[in-house]
């Protein structure tokens, strides 16, 4: 909210005005002494907790100081609100973690909603690295994905505007939208040239649980987060696979940005034996919570788990807990990496802080941070599944040169179309290749990639991604051998 002060009302005020400077000190102090103690608050656990006396905080004069100035020597009027939250973004900025973070009540709405209810917007959860917006993972059947955006894209500008130096939280304001609205991504992946994806925003489904029956009754579930309902998904997923006569079990966790912690908890639960650790919290002040597994049976069938670099935090505390205590075989490509745990401090103006307050360990005592976790077998995708994305809207033909030529080539090529030399020049070979692929499209043959021919040609590199699944495909073949 704008709560500017009006001058002509300042200057009427005959009987109580408020001096603009002690006002922000005073809710930015109150703030500040929130945290305080909510973070003393998370070490000591029940133990009542006494309000830190304010001359506790003189190292915080300097910034009094400041405030002070500006409000009495700026040039123009100051907007409180607005000072107030920059005073406390830069300091958990001043942190150097990228999950904890300010988010103002329009932010925590937002966040809110991703954790337990749908959602409008791409459909990918983000971080801030190194001064650069990350994708963790697009999020599965989300426009997101279905753009092509991979795990480690870094997004380079939004709509025109540059992220460099971005919270996540404030890169997530510009992403998000209206369903049915457009937004215009820069996306930079590794050391190839920075390429234009624009996204039709759409309401991000609740569903976080998908399961199919397989070939020799293996059942294959992806999980793509972990949200309120994910536990009961899975525990209904389980259930439908049963009654279709599943023997083996891939818990598919590619892609899955994490979530709740709670869920995974019981989720591993599902897996882990009775009394055996699920995973380790190691606060700052050196103590450490062993959580074991409290159940009364287990998931008996034989069972592989697939994780890839999309696969962050709560995924990894799963994939960890039924490694390392049920000897269950990880199989893909290695994980993200978050080893930190975060919680959530509504405030007062429905603004919230989520701020990280402890480590978490694997059953072994493993920190997995910036590290992830290695399969036992690892297995890539095939080099097409990271090709990138080509705009609908860009117009190749005979003559073009372009990297996305390039990039059109390769798919054409790994679909079986003929078009000579896989290089960066649209020729009469490539113009057959499109022809040919229109043909099979039922578009009409001009030979030239714009529009519904480029989203074609992406659809069908799609499929064949989904029939050369490697990673699954090996996970299949483990169970295999594991069921006879």
């Amino acid at each position: 909210m704008d709560e500017k002060k009006n001058e002509e009302m300042e200057k009427d005020s005959k009987y109580f005005k408020i001096k603009k400077f002690p006002f922000i000190m005073g809710i930015f102090l109150v703030i500040f002494l929130s945290v305080a103690i909510t973070a003393i608050s998370l070490t000591v656990g029940e133990e009542k907790v006494q309000q830190p006396p304010v001359n506790e905080y003189s190292e915080f004069n300097k910034l009094f100081e400041t405030l002070k100035i500006v409000d009495e020597k700026y040039y123009t009027d100051i907007d409180d609100e607005a000072l107030i939250n920059g005073a406390i973004d830069g300091l958990l900025g001043a942190l150097n973690d990228p999950y904890t973070t300010y988010m103002d009540a329009s932010e925590t709405k937002n966040f809110n909603e991703q954790i337990s209810s749908s959602f409008e917007g791409i459909g990918a959860e983000i971080q801030e690295k190194d001064s650069q917006i990350m994708i963790v993972s697009p999020i599965k059947g989300t426009p997101a994905e279905k753009a092509g955006l991979q795990p480690n894209d870094i997004i380079v500008s939004v709509d025109g505007t540059e992220l460099t130096g971005m919270s996540s939280t404030e890169a997530v304001k510009l992403i998000k939208g209206e369903k049915g609205t457009t937004v215009e991504l820069v996306i930079q992946r590794g050391s190839q040239e920075p390429f234009g994806v624009k996204i039709t925003r759409d309401t991000i489904p609740v569903e976080t649980v998908y399961a199919e029956m397989l070939d020799n009754g293996i059942a294959s579930i992806h999980l793509t987060s972990f949200s309120t309902s994910t536990m009961n998904e899975l525990t209904t997923a389980l259930e439908e696979m049963n009654e279709q006569g599943m023997k083996g079990l891939v818990l598919d966790l590619r892609g899955n940005p994490g979530g709740l912690m709670d869920q995974a908890v019981n989720i591993a639960n599902l897996f882990v034996p009775n009394g055996e650790v699920i995973f380790q919290v190691e606060y700052g002040d050196g103590k450490i919570e062993v959580v074991k597994a409290s159940n009364k049976e287990t998931v008996e069938v034989p069972m592989v788990v697939l994780v890839d670099s999309g696969s962050a935090s709560a995924s990894e505390i799963v994939a960890a807990a039924v490694s390392e205590s049920a000897d269950i075989q990880i199989i893909g490509s290695n994980s993200f990496g978050k080893g930190t745990v975060q919680t959530t401090e509504q405030l007062e103006d429905n603004s919230m802080i989520k701020l990280t307050y402890a480590k978490w360990l694997t059953p072994k005592g493993n920190w997995v941070h910036e590290k992830g976790i290695k399969p036992d077998i690892e297995v890539e995708l095939p080099s097409y599944a990271q090709l990138s994305y080509i705009s609908p809207d860009e117009q190749y033909t005979v003559g073009s040169s372009a990297a996305e030529v390039n990039v059109a080539e390769q798919m054409l090529d790994a679909l079986g179309y003929d078009i000579g030399n896989v290089d960066y020049t649209f020729d009469k070979s490539t113009e057959a290749a499109i022809k040919k692929l229109q043909a099979d499209s039922n578009l009409k043959q001009t030979g030239i990639l714009e529009g519904d021919t480029t989203l074609a040609l992406m659809n069908q590199l799609r499929e064949l991604i989904l029939q050369n699944d490697t990673q699954l495909d090996k996970a299949v073949e483990v169970l295999s051998g594991q069921i006879k």
